[in-house]
């Protein structure tokens, strides 16, 4: 029997965990399907408190994780595939093992929506991004690419604006999902070059490790054309990982956990933490904060309950 399950370890699940088996609860934590979340796919992080020179994100992730283990925190590979939160203690279903807990963590995360070409994978963290507050910073004075055609892709061009000198947007469709609000600022913007409607075939070279081409087809006459860029943003939305709760705990129409009082969900004695309940700021910092909250609530109910 588990006092704490957590699932997910990127940096609300990490930071959990290192609240919960520093209060003695020897956390469970199940990685899930991107162990270590998102930070593993960035190069360098510079905005995480404490690292004035930079950390890279899967060190970050590392240490994190180290520090956890340090304080008797227990770890499985694996996704969730199946819970039982319908009678206590609740069940955990990860990788053919069932686990019982008293308290249940999700931080499951959201994972960026890609568009499946097979050198944006190949130069993730290498030019290819989807973290404009993330990576910015190192593109200054070059042209870069932003792929979407919502709010987000119009937020990370108008923030990137900051530091590329020029910012091509990319979007398959003539018309946009943003919002006009949004579509009208970046239309002000005269450092955002809009191309539509355009769809991103390739990006090129990942036998040099960057970005340094893409190669762009016209939607309505098939024409080809090559841009030279120096990286790639793609804002095309994030998934969040909740699929097993679904009518099981509370979710926005897009699929992300509500939480009320800290990291409460509908049912009493499950938490939830970072990017799988929050669409709005999806920061390292924000995540291992909540995580905290939840770890700590987590704590106090075990306490209330008795446990």
């Amino acid at each position: 029997m588990h006092n704490v399950v957590i699932i997910g370890s990127g940096c609300a699940g990490l930071t959990a965990a290192i609240y919960a088996a520093r209060a003695n609860l020897k956390p469970l934590v199940i990685d899930g399907y991107e162990p270590g979340g998102q930070l593993t796919l960035t190069t360098m992080v510079e905005n995480f408190p404490g690292f004035p020179e930079g950390i890279l994100g899967p060190e970050l992730i590392e240490r994190m994780r180290t520090q956890a283990q340090r304080f008797g925190a227990e770890f499985r590979a694996g996704a969730v595939t199946d819970v039982d939160l319908g009678r206590r203690p609740f069940r955990i279903t990860a990788a053919k093992e069932t686990y019982p807990a008293k308290t249940l963590i999700v931080a499951a995360g959201a994972s960026a929506r890609m568009l499946g070409l097979e050198a944006e994978r190949k130069l993730m963290g290498h030019g290819v991004s989807t973290c404009a507050t993330c990576d910015g910073f190192f593109f200054r004075d070059k042209e870069i690419a932003v792929v979407g055609g919502g709010d987000t892709a119009m937020e990370e061009a108008i923030f990137l604006t900051r530091f590329a000198s020029r910012v091509h947007l990319i979007h398959r469709r003539r018309e946009f999902r943003a919002t006009k609000i949004m579509l009208d600022r970046a239309h002000a913007n005269e450092k955002i070059h809009f191309m539509t409607p355009v769809v991103l075939e390739d990006i090129s070279d990942p036998n040099k490790n960057s970005v340094e081409t893409l190669s762009l087809k016209d939607a309505e006459t098939g024409k080809i054309s090559e841009l030279p860029v120096s990286g790639v943003f793609v804002a095309i939305g994030h998934e969040p990982n909740t699929k097993v709760f679904k009518s099981i705990l509370d979710m926005d129409e897009n699929g992300y956990l509500k939480t009320h009082s800290g990291s409460k969900t509908n049912i009493k004695g499950v938490f939830a933490a970072g990017d799988v309940q929050d669409h709005h700021y999806r920061q390292a910092v924000t995540a291992a904060g909540s995580g905290c909250m939840a770890a700590m609530d987590a704590e106090k109910y075990l306490e209330l309950s008795g446990h």
